[in-house]
């Protein structure tokens, strides 16, 4: 009887301890998964947006062909005698870019749409290939702008 009851006694102590690591594991915040990156609109507006604005050696710059055309990334236009889009202008932008730029992603068109077929761009461009390489200033811009930063 002595023994049975040794290993009942155990038997409690086992379960008591368990059901305390459980419990305490229960109350420790599962750790946070990495937040997905997201598209932010300041960095558009202040950052993004001056590249298309921009006039590169040999090239159009992006808001010419790119207001006026008929490809997946449209921007608005300028309004007559502007240099810059103004914040409701800016915010169409903004949405017009989702259609290209996915985040996270370094596959987006928009960052290798314009990019020189021998740095890993596409094989065609309409307004040539803008950036000759993944270390152009404004390249580097765009990508910073699809992998989320802010």
């Amino acid at each position: 009887m002595k023994r049975a009851s040794s290993y009942a006694a155990a038997a409690v102590c086992l379960l008591v301890a368990a059901a305390g690591s459980l419990s305490q594991a229960g109350s420790q915040p599962a750790p946070a998964p990495a937040a997905s990156p997201s598209l932010d609109y300041e960095f558009f507006k202040t950052k993004v947006q001056a590249v298309f604005l921009a006039k590169r050696e040999g090239h159009a710059r992006c808001v010419v062909c790119h207001s006026f055309n008929n490809a997946p990334f449209k921007l608005v236009s300028l309004s007559p005698g502007s240099t810059t889009w103004n914040e409701e202008q800016s915010r169409r932008n903004f949405e017009l870019i989702k259609r290209v730029a996915m985040p996270g992603f370094l596959e987006s068109q928009l960052l290798k749409h314009p990019l020189a077929e021998e740095a890993g761009g596409d094989y065609h461009h309409g307004g040539a290939q803008q950036f000759s390489s993944k270390q152009d200033p404004h390249w580097l811009t765009l990508k910073a702008f699809v992998m989320g930063e802010k």
